[in-house]
């Protein structure tokens, strides 16, 4: 204490009455990329949060700018088939979806008369569309293989027919977003009955040609416009790909094994080429 009083007194008295400048802090830097940092991180943290858990699936119509009657009309459109509005609404209309919203007013306490819905189930549209779905499809393979005996036909309806194939026919062209069930995601025992009530209706719609050929695009023999350009096997999946990527190559490019030899014989003069001579016209 004394030695700096000594030091201090020492310098005179100019250092005793000049103020000492502030201080400033040197600028921190890199404050934004923490932050740019910290929300990434946070993204990421909500991101691996839904795949862990993802939130249960919601109704298309619970979410904004929903307009039923508009998707039914884009329905149709989408399809490029002709339908009844009327039927079309009737079949995406399931039994258990009328009973829970009755069930639904009438634990509101209206009036009896208020509690029942003024809609008609897809049942007997459903029954109809399987019945034809059944016969068509039973047509078009006896039609493609005359050679195969019945229970062969059989069994190959019996699986397009399945519920398997039929949900995943009807989910690829958005029928569950339109379906009117209890439950949600739709059960595929009511998924599979709606979508045969869409083809009843487009039966009654549109009549019979019509219907089969939908029946043909969606479940019978649909057309991915593809053609088989090489094959080739391997003791593996990746093996076998690469040398049908090969095999396809040398298609394309004219290099396949049974193409024909190497022409060594000598090349043919033009005759024509040499006899055709520049003609030159002289002014007189």
């Amino acid at each position: 204490m004394a030695s700096g009083l000594v030091r201090l007194l020492s310098r005179g008295p100019r250092c005793l009455l000049t103020p000492t400048a502030p201080t400033t802090a040197p600028p921190v830097r890199g404050v934004k990329k923490g932050f740019r940092a910290a929300l990434r991180f946070q993204k990421e943290l909500e991101r691996w949060r839904l795949l862990r858990c993802p939130p249960p699936p919601v109704r298309r119509s619970e979410k904004p700018n929903w307009d039923y009657h508009a998707e039914i009309q884009a329905f149709g459109h989408r399809l490029q088939e002709t339908f009844s509005l009327d039927l079309l609404k009737r079949a995406f209309v399931n039994s258990c979806y009328i009973k829970s919203e009755e069930a639904k007013r009438q634990k509101l306490g209206l009036e009896k008369e208020n509690v029942l819905l003024n809609l008609k189930d897809n049942h007997e549209l459903s029954e109809q569309g399987a019945s034809f779905s059944q016969t068509c499809l039973t047509q078009f393979f006896k039609d493609a293989f005359p050679d195969l005996p019945t229970e062969g036909v059989q069994s190959l309806v019996d699986f397009l027919m399945s519920e398997e194939v039929v949900c995943h026919v009807a989910r690829n062209l958005a029928v569950e977003q339109l379906t009117l069930s209890e439950e949600f995601p739709v059960p595929p025992t009511v998924l599979q009955q709606t979508f045969l009530a869409v083809v009843g209706a487009l039966l009654q719609s549109s009549g019979p040609e019509r219907a089969a050929l939908f029946l043909r695009a969606t479940l019978g023999f649909p057309s991915s416009d593809k053609k088989l350009i090489a094959e080739a096997p391997g003791e593996t999946v990746l093996v076998a790909e690469e040398e049908a990527a090969r095999v396809a190559l040398r298609k394309l490019y004219g290099f396949a094994e049974n193409r024909r030899p190497w022409d060594y014989s000598k090349p043919k003069e033009n005759l024509k080429a040499k006899e055709t001579l520049p003609v030159k016209a002289a002014a007189t």
